[in-house]
């Protein structure tokens, strides 16, 4: 299987603390990878790193072959990698379906503002939004949440939304920052179906996340980070044998 990110030797400091010490890895196209470590692992700051967040002191990101570290959100955005993150960020005061259609907008001809001009172009772009914002819904089992407000629906159901706005995009890589947070167990497992669905559906998802048994199950390949360097890389199975990642969550 193809790569579809290559890392070489990615680093970033924060006042002379070291969050990412040369880490360097694949993620391959058609897999789910997940990446793992205790709090303060660097995690977060490594997806940071990727989707353009922030810039890395050193090292090299290649997303479908092309140089991408420095390069801007939007930009990385725009070649095919979407990001949720750990805290929600939905729109206040608009609907579900607007929520969905602002993610589609890197790929219409008018920009989400230009489009309240109504010009002939911007209502075409829009119709075309509305129907593939509702068939993301539709694939994600909450169509009929559409027209409620965003911000007023359970968290469950708003992590949904979030991730029904980053599949919009039309992603090639789906990287997903703790999407089980506050969940319950049945939130959960329904969560892993869904990822696997769009796994199967060809978006590549590489996956930070806490819920173990979450990530043991969906899981084709597993990275574990420790105070910032990668200690493991392997299938499930072969991460829960490893001595080290054993002793990193349980202690000596």
């Amino acid at each position: 299987m193809a790569a579809i990110l290559k890392v070489e030797g990615l680093s970033k400091s924060f006042g002379g603390v070291e969050a990412v010490k040369g880490v360097s890895f694949d993620v391959h196209e058609g897999s789910i990878k997940a990446l793992i470590g205790p709090n303060g692992a660097g995690k977060t700051t490594l997806f940071n790193l990727l989707s353009g967040q922030i810039r890395p002191d050193s090292g090299s990101i290649l997303f479908k072959g092309i140089p991408v570290q420095g390069l801007s959100p939007h930009r990385i955005a725009s070649l095919g990698m979407a990001r949720t993150f750990q805290q929600i960020n939905l729109f206040h005061g608009m609907t579900v379906l607007e929520n969905v259609m602002v993610g589609l907008h890197l790929h219409t001809k008018t920009g989400f503002f230009s489009g309240m001009l109504n010009l002939p172009v911007s209502r075409r772009d829009d119709r075309f939004a509305k129907e593939e914002a509702m068939r993301i819904l539709e694939d994600l089992g909450i169509s009929e949440l559409a027209y409620r407000e965003a911000t007023s629906l359970a968290y469950g159901q708003q992590r949904t939304v979030e991730l029904a706005r980053a599949l919009a995009q039309k992603p090639g890589l789906l990287l997903l920052d703790e999407p089980a947070a506050g969940l319950n167990i049945k939130e959960t497992a329904e969560l892993g179906s869904v990822i696997k669905r769009i796994r199967d559906s060809g978006i590549t998802v590489f996956i930070v996340e806490h819920d173990m048994s979450l990530v043991m199950k969906i899981s084709d390949e597993i990275m574990v980070l420790s105070y910032g360097q990668k200690i493991a890389e392997g299938t499930p199975l072969e991460i829960q044998k490893n001595e080290e990642v054993v002793k990193v969550y349980l202690g000596e």
